[in-house]
C-alpha cells in the first residue's frame, strides 16, 4: 500500500486500513460454525497437539499406535476468504485464469470490513503469490434513508431494494444508485429520485420510438456519419462532450458524475433539443439532408444506448437490438465511444447554442410574465452582427414555431414599457404585450407574490438564526428548513426578475 501498489478510493480510507496494519492485534482464528476450513490440529489421549497438511502426517508426526482425535471447529469466515482473489482462479494450480486475472483490476466492498476482508486478502495475497491482489480498493457510500437516517427494522426505515425494483423497474433503482454515489458522501435514498429515473427511461423509450417511426435505426459504425447541417455537426461533437465526461468519470471511479453526464445529454441535448431542431427535415421532402439526419441521429441514439448501458443495462439492451435491421452482437460487447471533445465544430457549437438560448429566453420570458400558452407573439430583436443576422434568417420558421410565435423581426429600437425584455450572448430582445395581458394587473400580481416570499424567507432566517432551534430541532428539521430558505431565495430571484422586465 504505501509503495503504491494497491490504493483506495476515497483515498481517506486509507488511513483506516493504516491503523488496522500498525496496530495488529492477536486473532482468534476458530469458529464453531459447519462450514469452513477444518483447523488442521490433531490431539493425542495425552492432549499432545500435532499440526500437519494432512491426518497422514500427523500421525506419522504422533505414531502409528497414537489414536488421534482432529479439532472440531473450523478457521475464521475471513481465513477463508482471504484466498478468493486466488482460490477462485484454480490456485494452488498453475491455470491460465490465475496467470491472466491475477492481480485483479478493482475490488468494490463496504468501509466496515477493511480490516476484516481488505486486509486479509492483502496479507494471503502477498504470502501465497508474492504479489497484492488487487490494484484498486473502492469504498462504497453507505445507503441511508430519504432523512438521512441509518437504516434499522426497529426505526422501522429499512428499504427492501425488492420494491422499488417490482415498482420502478431495476433500471431505474441501478441508475440511482449511480447518480447519488459521491465519494466519501452517503447516500440518501429517496422513493421520488427513483420514480424520477423510471421516468428518464419512459423519456428514453420514447425517443427511441419517435426516431424508428421516422426511419432512424442503429448505426453498424462507431465513427460519427459525414454531416453538413449545423444541427447534426453541433450533436456529433455533444456527443464528443458527453462520451469524454462519462469515460473520464468512470476512470475516476466518479460514478455519480458519469451518471449526470449521460442523463444531461440524452434527457436535454438529444430528447429536448436535437429531436425538435431536425423534426422539419425529418417531416420534408426526401433528400441528402434527410438522409445524413436520420443516419446521424441513428448513430447518436447508438452512442446514448452504449454510454449508458453500465447503468441501465436492461432498456439500453432491448433497444439496441430492436433499432438495427438485423442481427447484431449483445450491447454488452459493443465498442466503447472512441469519439471525444475534439470533435466539437466550433461554428456549429456557436450557432445552434444561440438558437436554443433564444428559444430558452423567450419561453422564460412567457412563462415569467404569465403570457397563455396559445397566445402567439411578436418578438423584437435588436442585432446588427451579420452572423447573427444569419443564423436567425436560416431558422426564423423553427424558432417561431418552438417559440410560439407569430412574427420576429429586427427593429432598432426595443420598447422600454409593456414589454418584457431579454438578452442572449448580446442579442438584445423584447416582447411586446400591450393586449397580451393586463400589465397593471401581472404587475400588481407578481408584487403580491414578492411580498409573500419576502415574509416566508424572513420567518425562515429567523428559525435558522436561532441557536436554540438549530441545537435541539432534529437534525432533518433543520435541513429541510435551509433546503428550503435556498429555494424561496431562488424563487424571490425569479419574481423581482420577471417584474423589473415587465418594467
Amino acid at each position: 500500500m504505501r509503495e503504491g501498489k494497491t490504493r483506495f478510493v476515497p483515498e481517506n480510507w486509507t488511513k483506516t486500513y493504516y491503523q488496522w496494519m500498525d496496530n495488529i492485534q492477536p486473532w482468534c482464528i476458530s469458529r464453531q460454525l459447519w462450514w469452513g476450513h477444518q483447523i488442521p490440529a490433531w490431539y493425542g489421549p495425552d492432549g499432545s497437539i500435532y499440526v500437519a497438511f494432512t491426518e497422514a502426517e500427523a500421525q506419522a508426526e504422533a505414531g502409528p499406535d497414537v489414536a488421534l482425535t482432529r479439532d472440531p471447529d473450523v478457521l475464521d469466515t475471513w481465513f477463508s476468504s482471504a484466498l478468493w482473489p486466488f482460490s477462485t482462479l484454480g490456485w494452488p494450480d498453475e491455470t491460465p485464469e490465475v496467470q491472466r486475472f491475477y492481480p485483479t483490476a478493482t475490488l468494490v466492498t463496504a468501509f466496515d470490513i477493511i480490516f476484516f476482508w481488505v486486509a486479509r486478502m492483502m496479507m494471503a495475497g502477498l504470502h501465497f503469490m508474492d504479489e497484492v491482489p488487487f490494484r484498486n480498493v473502492y469504498i462504497t457510500s453507505l445507503v441511508r434513508d430519504e432523512k438521512g437516517e441509518k437504516m434499522s427494522k426497529s426505526k422501522g426505515n429499512v428499504i427492501d431494494p425488492l420494491d422499488f425494483i417490482n415498482q420502478y423497474g431495476a433500471d431505474a433503482l441501478r441508475f440511482t444508485m449511480a447518480s447519488l454515489e459521491t465519494q466519501g458522501r452517503d447516500i440518501k435514498l429517496a422513493e421520488s429520485r427513483v420514480e424520477g429515473y423510471r421516468n428518464f427511461g419512459t423519456k428514453l423509450w420514447n425517443a427511441a420510438r419517435f426516431c424508428e417511426m421516422n426511419g432512424i435505426g442503429g448505426s453498424a459504425d462507431i465513427l460519427p456519419p459525414k454531416a453538413d447541417l449545423a444541427v447534426n455537426r453541433w450533436i456529433i461533437g455533444e456527443v464528443g462532450k458527453t462520451a469524454q465526461a462519462v469515460t473520464q468519470s468512470l476512470d475516476a471511479f466518479r460514478f455519480d458524475g458519469a451518471a449526470n453526464a449521460i442523463y444531461h445529454f440524452t434527457w436535454g441535448s438529444f430528447c429536448d433539443w436535437y429531436l425538435e431542431l431536425i423534426k422539419p427535415v425529418l417531416l420534408g421532402d426526401d433528400g441528402p439532408e434527410k438522409d445524413e439526419t436520420r443516419a446521424v441521429a441513428g448513430w447518436v441514439l447508438d452512442q446514448i444506448l452504449v454510454l449508458l448501458h453500465p447503468f441501465m443495462p436492461f432498456i439500453t439492451e432491448e433497444l439496441w437490438h430492436g433499432l438495427f435491421a438485423g442481427e447484431r452482437g449483445d450491447l454488452i460487447n459493443a465498442r466503447w465511444p472512441t469519439i471525444g471533445a475534439d470533435a466539437v465544430d466550433q461554428a456549429a457549437f456557436a450557432e445552434i447554442n444561440w438558437l436554443i438560448s433564444l428559444i430558452s429566453a423567450i419561453r422564460s420570458a412567457r412563462s415569467e410574465a404569465n403570457v397563455p400558452a396559445g397566445a402567439k407573439l411578436q418578438v423584437l430583436l435588436q442585432e446588427k452582427d451579420a452572423r447573427k443576422l444569419s443564423w436567425l434568417g436560416r431558422h426564423r420558421d423553427l424558432i417561431m414555431r418552438m417559440s410560439r410565435l407569430a412574427d420576429i423581426a429586427i427593429s432598432d429600437e426595443l420598447p422600454g414599457k409593456g414589454a418584457v425584455q431579454f438578452i442572449v450572448e448580446g442579442t438584445s430582445g423584447a416582447i411586446p404585450l400591450e393586449g397580451v395581458i393586463d400589465i397593471a394587473e401581472e404587475t400588481a400580481r407578481l408584487a403580491k407574490a414578492i411580498a409573500k416570499i419576502e415574509g416566508e424567507i424572513k420567518a425562515l432566517s429567523g428559525r435558522l438564526s436561532n441557536e436554540k432551534f438549530v441545537a435541539n430541532a432534529p437534525p432533518e428539521v433543520v435541513t429541510e428548513a435551509r433546503a428550503r430558505l435556498e429555494q424561496e431565495r431562488e424563487t424571490l430571484d425569479k419574481l423581482r426578475a420577471a417584474k423589473n422586465r415587465l418594467a
